[in-house]
């Protein structure tokens, strides 16, 4: 009996979210007919979501960014063989300038703006169906960059770019497993050979590289300090 229940759970919870955003207002979720309604409206934006986070991880800053964002209405493309005929046209006949009928744009659509309580309702659904975790979004944004070989202060940086909160990342960089002394030397070593350079000139090259990539001085140092010894 159970199981037999278990597919309606995300209907009723989607319905009350449904229910808070209309101001307990009858719900149109399950009134196909009202296309205009803003149970179908959510239920885009839901879908645009789940498309969204079927393409890599997002935050919920970033997916909220994006959900804000109106996509553009379709315009129809204009029948290029017919504008071409009514330009020849005036080479045709006496009264080219009077009958000329020029084929004008049509002025696109203004997109409709999106309410902030609908992309709301969305996050929440999204939360409640474990799609959003600002938490593990962290800790696999700064595997997966690490593993490209960017330091912990740049990845840092496009995690708080990305709107997630400085606690949530700074815990996340103390509870992972990367060793950033380690990543710099092989990144280092990848870039200018394993015997790395100790003169002024050329060291300053693997420090500016090793910044740019993210990396604290005291990480770049130590890749010195290990290889002198």
């Amino acid at each position: 009996m159970p199981d037999e229940k278990a597919p309606n759970e995300k209907v009723i919870d989607l319905k009350k979210l449904l229910e808070e955003v209309a101001q307990n207002s009858e719900s149109t979720l399950f009134e196909p007919q009202k296309k205009d309604g803003d149970a179908a409206k959510i239920n885009t934006l839901i879908n645009r979501a789940m498309r969204l986070l079927a393409q890599r991880d997002h935050g919920e800053t970033e997916l909220r960014r994006k959900l804000l964002i109106p996509p553009m209405p379709f315009v129809k493309p204009q029948n290029k063989k017919s504008s071409w005929s009514s330009r020849k046209k005036p080479a045709q006949n006496d009264f080219s300038e009077e009958e000329i009928v020029r084929a004008k744009p049509e002025p696109r659509p203004v997109p409709e703006e999106i309410p902030e309580e609908h992309v709301q309702a969305v996050i929440d659904y999204c939360y409640q169906h474990q799609w959003l975790d600002d938490v593990k979004f962290a800790s696999r944004y700064i595997s997966g960059r690490s593993n490209k070989g960017y330091g912990a202060q740049r990845i840092r940086s496009e995690l708080l770019q990305k709107g997630v909160d400085k606690e949530i990342i700074t815990v996340a960089l103390e509870n992972t497993d990367v060793d950033w002394c380690a990543l710099a030397r092989d990144l280092a070593v990848r870039k200018f050979g394993e015997n790395l350079p100790t003169d002024w000139k050329e060291k300053s090259k693997v420090l500016r590289y090793l910044l740019y990539r993210g990396f604290f001085q005291e990480e770049i140092q130590s890749i010195y300090r290990d290889f002198d010894d």
